[in-house]
């Protein structure tokens, strides 16, 4: 890629960018959120077109004007937002726009094909699954099984790792390792730097839209990756205040929840959730965390057990059985920030002012809604989160995704809650914006909030949270203090191999 400019409005999206991309390597592409990496790559998978300069492949120059004129060039992109149909299977999602072979599409003859990818990758789909029956984890894997579908030598995967487990994981990179063997190339965008010395070769780095360096993974280190992609020293410590007064807020028991097809999904699961406190949910992807917080909401329908809200006056609501409104006229203040962000929690469609609306417009004493406010609370989100946005007027889908989480965490955070879920949400930030997470949760923790916090990342859940609940196949295997408890522990609860005791 040679000179590549993108421009959206007033925002520079790349700026004069310059990239060398090998045959038979991985490189990582690292920045902050909004600093260009996405946009230069739905450039070479034909989502964009450059306002400037050329890319060249095999040292021929290449003009590619659609995802379709990519794909002939052997260039695939698995994108962090998914780009499937919810109402169609997994087959007919994978062969979507492909030319039929004779008259008719053969579903049978692809899903043998789909098959035969899984079998020699080691994925689990089932092509004739519904997009809108699976987890947030299998529709990221149809999109991956979609791009090989299509023959691609050059894949592109932003953020692939955010949304699949462990086990996952290593078997995605142990693919990635055969594809670059047989000479092709991977081009990863993540924010998880341990990822990127375990896969990578090289590493590439912007900044703001421009083209900062490159050096080699093995001649690195997660400290240098990340000074160079903020432009300065970053402390990588995340601070844990000892608990406000607490005081039980939440309290969960013998909660059981099956899912539509009567899956069960959370087994008699009994917890507290304290105020002044931040209680992280560990467990393997798929194993209850989200239909956990989706019943605490309101969101999610419950078998039996019971969820109380604790008063200050010690005096209790019961709140299964009723949706959100119902909860918030109890008066209890729940916010949610919830694992599918552009799916439950924002539409993409609407701008900043009218996202922040989406909270407040009951509010309102007259027919008319209030715009003004809403529109105070997204500068002050775009401001004080450092969004990188053309302005609180522009449509959600048209930020990176690192910028879409942080509006959903501070419009929630913004809402004044007594009690904060939170699923995921640093997912798809950079270092620096985690950081900033990290620091609203923990001033939620010193106002007195109860504060609930999944996370995918282990090392953070030990080195943030005061108490950690384990969750293994949708039952509790232990609760741990966050300070001083082994990490291989929590490990083994995670897949029950630990069992482990409650300790309150």
């Amino acid at each position: 890629m040679r000179n590549i400019t993108k421009i959206f409005g007033t925002i520079v999206a790349n700026d004069d960018v310059s990239l060398d991309i090998y045959k038979g390597e991985i490189l990582s592409l690292l920045g902050e959120n909004g600093s260009g990496k996405t946009t230069l790559m739905n450039m070479l998978s034909g989502i964009y077109f450059p306002d400037a300069g050329q890319i060249h492949i095999n040292g021929e120059p290449v003009t590619i004007a659609s995802p379709r004129e990519a794909f002939e060039y052997k260039i695939g992109m698995i994108h962090q937002h998914f780009k499937l149909v919810d109402v169609f299977t997994a087959a007919e999602n994978i062969v979507l726009g492909l030319e039929k072979e004779g008259r008719r599409l053969n579903l049978g003859r692809a899903g043998e094909r789909i098959r035969r990818i899984c079998d020699t990758y080691g994925f689990d789909v089932d092509p004739s699954q519904k997009i809108y029956n699976m987890s947030v984890s299998q529709k990221q894997t149809v999109e991956i099984v979609k791009v090989l579908y299509r023959g691609a030598d050059i894949l592109i995967l932003d953020e692939p790792t955010a949304v699949l487990t462990p086990q996952e994981t290593e078997k995605l990179f142990a693919v990635l390792r055969n594809m670059k063997r047989d000479g092709k190339t991977v081009v990863i965008i993540t924010h998880k730097l341990h990822e990127v010395q375990e896969i990578s070769d090289r590493v590439a780095v912007l900044r703001k839209g421009r083209y900062i360096g490159e050096m080699k993974t093995s001649e690195t280190n997660a400290q240098e990756m990340t000074n160079m992609m903020v432009g300065r020293e970053v402390t990588l410590n995340i601070d844990r205040p000892a608990p406000v007064n607490p005081r039980p807020r939440i309290r969960v028991e013998g909660l059981t929840v099956r899912s539509a097809d009567n899956v069960l999904k959370l087994d008699k699961v009994s917890f507290t959730a304290n105020s002044g406190e931040i209680l992280g949910i560990a467990g393997i992807s798929g194993c209850g965390q989200k239909e956990l917080l989706e019943a605490i909401a309101g969101l999610q329908r419950v078998e039996s057990g019971s969820i109380r809200f604790v008063n200050d006056d010690g005096s209790e609501e019961h709140l299964i059985g009723k949706n959100p409104l119902q909860i918030a006229e109890l008066g209890v203040s729940l916010s949610f920030v919830p694992e599918d962000r552009l799916g439950m929690g924002l539409v993409g469609s609407m701008d900043l002012t009218d996202n922040m609306m989406l909270r407040s417009f009951r509010r309102g004493k007259s027919v008319f809604t209030d715009r003004k406010t809403p529109r105070k609370l997204a500068e002050k989100v775009v401001d004080e989160l450092e969004v990188n946005t053309p302005g609180v007027s522009t449509p959600v889908r048209r930020l990176s995704g690192g910028n879409v989480q942080k509006v959903l965490v501070g419009r929630e955070i913004a809402s004044s809650p007594t009690v904060l879920l939170s699923a995921y949400a640093v997912r798809g930030l950079d270092i620096n914006s985690s950081y900033t997470i990290y620091d609203l949760l923990n001033q939620q923790k010193k106002n007195g909030v109860a504060v609930i916090y999944v996370g995918e990342d282990l090392d953070v859940l030990l080195e943030l949270c005061d108490r950690i609940l384990v969750l293994c196949s949708g039952r509790v295997s232990g609760i741990v203090p966050g300070p001083g408890v082994d990490k291989n522990r929590v490990g083994l609860m995670m897949t029950r191999l630990g069992g482990g005791e409650e300790d309150e």
